[in-house]
């Protein structure tokens, strides 16, 4: 499992003593004091890698002690890979996951979690999931990794707001926060860091790990059904707007607008129909996007809200269950009639495909 990996009591130092200073050949250099979210996760994802699997954590902001590590997180001002150094509270920093390489969408300023899963992430992930590098499911895992736990630590620690304008409640259970807690409180005598540092270094790996654990167990394998139900979409109905996915449950949405745009779908999909719980069949219209209730074609304006036999009778097909009073989704006890509920959407263009959910 994943999350077996995760090893917190690897050493780490204090800096009392030149003994323990120099018992790990590896070091990773960070700074002391209060410890933030980013530098946490930065030296835990180093510390999957063999090279530094068992790299001491050196924390300090003496310049002599970090010119001896190996490889420098979060401290010492300099952005420069090829020496290993990951630093990004310089000035003239401002790089993002676009600016580094303009195939990657993401334009937040990245922190020292993300320099070092952009320089390493693809290894790490490789590394944990015994996947060769080569493996094309990395760069999905990598991308979703990124956009869904890296970047938001990434923007925190930059003071990068989620929304424009005042926000409306105070978000303190994040994983930031949650870090953020583990630091002496200010008004307590002893200002010892390292304990919550490793405790800190054991939350942000536990949570990215169990994160890649549901992305590589759940999320890819999703992805995959609904790339096999695109391909096989002709199979199903000859406008090659229809889906039908083999099993039901499946999240389908964000996964259908990203195979669209890879596979160059020309003729966007309105219809995907899969199986409920209850074995009933489930005609759903695609939406215009990620986060709108807008459709791209909204079952028919005379059958929504009515139900069972009088929907039947409506329409003239059989075995219909309901369709929803917003148009978004309906039922039917058979594929063969949630098909027919599809294709005659598709024959009746008045659908007027903006329906609110």
């Amino acid at each position: 499992m994943l999350w077996l990996r995760l090893c917190p009591r690897r050493c780490l130092t204090r800096m009392s003593g030149a003994q323990k200073r120099l018992r790990a050949m590896v070091r990773i250099g960070t700074h002391d004091g209060s410890f933030h979210c980013d530098e946490a996760l930065a030296c835990f994802l180093l510390r999957q890698l063999p090279e530094y699997r068992e790299a001491e954590i050196v924390r300090s902001r003496n310049a002599k002690l970090l010119a001896e590590c190996d490889v420098v997180v979060d401290v010492g001002g300099e952005y420069v890979p090829e020496r290993h150094r990951y630093d990004h509270h310089q000035r003239t920093f401002s790089e993002s996951m676009y600016s580094l390489q303009p195939e990657n969408p993401w334009v937040t300023k990245l922190s020292s979690a993300g320099l070092v899963f952009f320089h390493f992430g693809k290894r790490i992930l490789s590394t944990l999931l015994g996947k060769e590098e080569g493996d094309p499911q990395l760069p999905a895992l990598y991308n979703k990794m990124y956009e869904n736990f890296i970047e938001e630590i990434d923007a925190i620690d930059n003071g990068i707001s989620q929304h424009d304008g005042e926000s409306r409640y105070a978000l303190t259970t994040n994983l930031s926060s949650r870090v953020g807690y583990l630091n002496p409180p200010w008004n307590e005598e002893e200002q010892d860091t390292e304990a919550g540092f490793r405790k800190a270094m054991e939350l942000v790996g536990t949570e990215f790990l169990d994160r890649l654990q549901f992305f590589h167990k759940s999320w890819l394998p999703a992805r995959t059904l609904v790339e096999e139900a695109i391909r096989k979409r002709y199979e199903e109905d000859p406008s090659g707007e229809i889906l039908v996915m083999a099993r039901g449950g499946c999240p389908w949405k964000e996964h259908l607008f990203n195979l669209e745009k890879e596979l160059k779908v020309e003729k966007p999909i309105k219809f995907v129909l899969y199986v409920d719980q209850s074995g009933q069949w489930r005609v759903q219209c695609v939406p215009k996007g990620l986060h709108t209730f807008q459709n791209r074609l909204s079952l028919p304006e005379e059958w929504r809200g009515v139900r069972d036999e009088a929907l039947s009778a409506l329409s003239g097909i059989p075995d219909c269950v309901f369709v929803h009073s917003a148009g978004f989704i309906g039922g039917n006890k058979s594929k063969a009639g949630a098909l027919e509920m599809a294709r005659r959407s598709l024959r009746d263009q008045s659908g007027d495909g903006d329906t609110a959910v």
